[in-house]
């Protein structure tokens, strides 16, 4: 009687297994179906027939136009995307890091009422900030500088503290007493102590921070105001697909979108251990 119950439960287990696998096979194949399309196009040489999955004739010359047309300068736009991202992911993972640090540690006035304020103040669209951040660049004279960007993607980065405090949160304090007791000041224990034993949160933060500003479209649009030298990726690329050029551009643009992809899937496939751990370590307690 054991061995069918046994039995039973068992096979029930690995039709429920089963039907799991083929969900997430079904779903995988859906989203895979769009970059499919956009590899295959940015092989095409007839830059009319996008209706077709598949071109008729394959070319490796739409990669070449895409660094060498001077007219659409992609490789502009790309070096500023990993200026700007590269900048403001550094600045933005230190002040997202030490401020959930210091809410998980420190005890002060006002904590829970600055925490909460954060939690609104984030809950209201970036968008209804972007014309008093624009007079404010013009004030300190950046409204035309992509460092205007980096300013407006760290001005913000305080906010994003909940994941990272909740990750500090299952981190013994007894580190940081002993560490006291030694002579460590908050500085040493934060740099020397909690971030090396903190790698899944410091990856999880540093891709969001880096990832945020690589495919930003609304404000880099907003600062480029249709100037090359300022245009990011996004911009940039939607620059190709509007309306008049996208007969012309159509093959190009999807090359754009399949080099602009590599640097993030990349660093997803080799920080994806971490960025799991980070992303269920700071879930755990707030």
């Amino acid at each position: 009687m054991k061995k069918a119950i046994t039995s039973s439960m068992r096979a029930r287990k690995n039709i429920r297994l089963t039907l799991s696998y083929v969900i997430l096979i079904i779903i995988s194949i859906f989203w895979l179906i769009p970059f499919i399309y956009l590899l295959a196009q940015s092989f095409s040489v007839d830059t009319m027939n996008y209706s077709v999955f598949f071109p008729d004739e394959w070319t490796f010359n739409n990669y070449v136009l895409l660094f060498t047309d001077p007219a659409k300068p992609f490789w502009k736009w790309w070096l500023n995307t990993f200026i700007v991202a590269g900048v403001t992911c550094i600045i933005q993972t230190l002040i997202t890091l030490a401020t959930s640090y210091a809410f998980s540690r420190l005890r002060f006035k006002s904590r829970r009422f600055i925490m909460k304020a954060f939690l609104i103040i984030g809950m209201f669209p970036s968008f209804l900030t972007m014309i008093i951040n624009y007079f404010l660049l013009d004030l300190i004279g950046l409204n035309n500088s992509i460092f205007g960007l980096v300013v407006i993607y760290c001005a913000s980065s305080a906010m994003s503290y909940y994941i990272a405090k909740g990750f500090f949160d299952t981190v013994p304090k007894s580190l940081d007493e002993a560490a006291m007791i030694d002579g460590a000041n908050k500085n040493t224990i934060f740099f020397k102590i909690i971030l090396p034993l903190s790698k899944p949160i410091v990856v999880y933060t540093v891709l969001m921070a880096f990832t945020g500003p690589w495919g930003d479209f609304m404000m880099a649009s907003y600062i480029a105001q249709g100037n090359n030298d300022l245009m990011n990726v996004a911009v940039g690329l939607q620059n190709l697909a509007q309306v008049g050029e996208v007969s012309k551009y159509f093959s190009r643009f999807c090359a754009g979108g399949v080099v602009t992809s590599i640097p993030i899937m990349i660093l997803f496939f080799w920080l994806q251990r971490y960025y799991v751990e980070g992303v269920t370590g700071g879930a755990v307690k707030g």
